[in-house]
């Protein structure tokens, strides 16, 4: 497996790519290009992975109309999730969990389940990855390579992007995961316009709006399966399908550019119907696409 993180600079990535493809509007808003994205997917040779697998190590237990706008005030559950992205050499881990003291930062005085297990199974697959990829810079995504007692042996293979480095250390959203410069620089810092080629397949979307640094991940596997991991762009797809926002008190976000994101992963479903798009925390989603064996719930 080769990544782009050690193989293809980002100036060679614009000189590949040609003319930037923005992700932007006519209108200025925010939008993506399928096209575009499977094609840097398809930048860096090499045997695309074989598998996506997926492991809850926490849950936040909130009624579902914080998770989507006007919804009722039913209960619901948040899976705290990592991924794992299987190649036949190795693999990439999007999103690193985190410690029980990160996870008991979000139950905000209420104790919630965290699986200590789990987490030790995510410590160990970021130990054994190749490459390691955020969807953003929120605690229960990147605390995992963060706040570790491996963090010297996790930061030279992780990925972060400028944007996630600036809020990290400018207006991390706990001390746990705040960075120095200088802690900066062990990390692999990239900057991309709209979309990034990081291994063979694999494709991120620059997509803020939920943070300054949120970013989508597309996976084309070797079977032709494609996914479409969109962190907390929502956190249930009925945000998705009913093109509808998160109304949580103690977020704030670019209400405008995530309602964009919305609507496109909205218009998805009728122009890449096999496409699956998947939301870090919804439980739900990630229930039926295990029974369904489009995910595996495990990590290797």
């Amino acid at each position: 497996m080769v990544v782009a993180a050690l193989a293809v600079p980002v100036a060679l990535c614009a000189t590949l790519l040609g003319p930037p493809a923005r992700a932007q509007s006519v209108a200025g808003g925010w939008t993506a290009s399928m096209q575009d994205i499977r094609r840097v997917a398809g930048l860096i040779p090499g045997r695309r992975p074989l598998r996506l697998n997926m492991l809850t190590f926490a849950e936040s237990r909130r009624t579902k109309n914080f998770a989507v706008k006007g919804a009722p005030a039913d209960p619901s559950v948040q899976a705290r999730t990592a991924f794992q992205v299987m190649y036949s050499d190795g693999s990439v881990m999007v999103d690193a969990g985190m410690s029980l003291a990160v996870h008991s930062f979000f139950g905000r005085g209420v104790d919630e389940p965290y699986y200590p297990d789990a987490a030790e199974q995510v410590n160990r697959a970021l130990a054994d990855a190749k490459l390691i990829v955020v969807t953003h810079e929120h605690g229960d995504h990147v605390a995992g390579v963060i706040d570790s007692s491996l963090a010297d042996q996790l930061a030279p293979k992780t990925l972060l992007t400028r944007a996630q480095v600036d809020r990290l250390i400018a207006s991390p959203q706990m001390p746990e995961i705040a960075l120095t410069a200088d802690r900066a620089r062990r990390f692999v810092v990239v900057d991309y316009d709209s979309y990034f080629p990081l291994a063979p397949g694999i494709a991120l979307v620059k997509a803020a709006g939920h943070t300054p640094g949120s970013q989508m991940v597309y996976i084309g596997l070797e079977s032709g399966r494609e996914y479409l991991l969109i962190g907390d762009a929502t956190w249930h797809m009925d945000g998705v399908r009913e093109m509808v926002g998160k109304d949580a008190p103690w977020v704030t976000e670019d209400a405008e550019a995530v309602l964009d994101q919305l609507r496109w992963l909205n218009g998805l479903s009728r122009t890449d119907p096999d496409l699956v798009v998947v939301a870090s925390h919804d439980r739900e989603q990630h229930e039926a696409l295990i029974q369904q064996g489009v995910l595996a719930h495990r990590l290797e």
